[in-house]
């Protein structure tokens, strides 16, 4: 995983989703294998760089966002990886630009607009006075699955069984 910095709560809720992922699936959760970015290319570039020459090279990386994603895409390329055949990559927005790289990219959709809405409503509540029914609003995201990922290679250690 590459995640955002470390101070902000998204970024943390994202190592959280991507830990929790791996114990649901009864995969072992290796702190060296999380690096932490920016929610920039270069960032996602670097972490992916040191990832991708190790030894025991990851089949899969989760970006903390698409722009980290693309930095990925950037260093598998360099490294002669094919995406989804060597690597499978899953970023986080869904920017517009997810659909449109070579291999349209797996991502995790926010629902910016209905977010933008209720911040929104929020604020005009909080100017006019009002009390609003609540402050925090947890809004569903969802799995866009483009090609950017793949099944595991038929020659890798299998995955635990429940």
């Amino acid at each position: 995983m590459i995640s955002g910095p470390s101070g902000m709560m998204c970024s943390r809720a994202r190592v959280d989703g991507y830990r929790t992922a791996l114990e649901t699936a009864r995969l072992p959760v290796d702190p060296e294998l999380i690096h932490e970015g920016d929610f920039h290319h270069e960032a996602g570039y670097a972490a992916a760089r040191a990832l991708l020459t190790r030894d025991d090279r990851p089949i899969a990386i989760f970006a903390g966002n698409d722009l980290q994603a693309l930095g990925v895409y950037e260093a598998a390329r360099e490294l002669g990886l094919r995406v989804p055949q060597d690597l499978s990559v899953v970023g986080f927005d869904d920017l517009p630009l997810a659909r449109w790289v070579g291999p349209p990219l797996t991502t995790v959709r926010q629902p910016l607009v209905e977010m933008a809405e209720t911040g929104a409503r929020l604020a005009v509540e909080l100017g006019r006075g009002e009390h609003p029914a609540a402050t925090r609003v947890d809004l569903a995201t969802s799995l866009v699955v483009r090609a950017s990922t793949a099944p595991p290679p038929a020659d890798s250690p299998p995955l635990p069984t429940r």
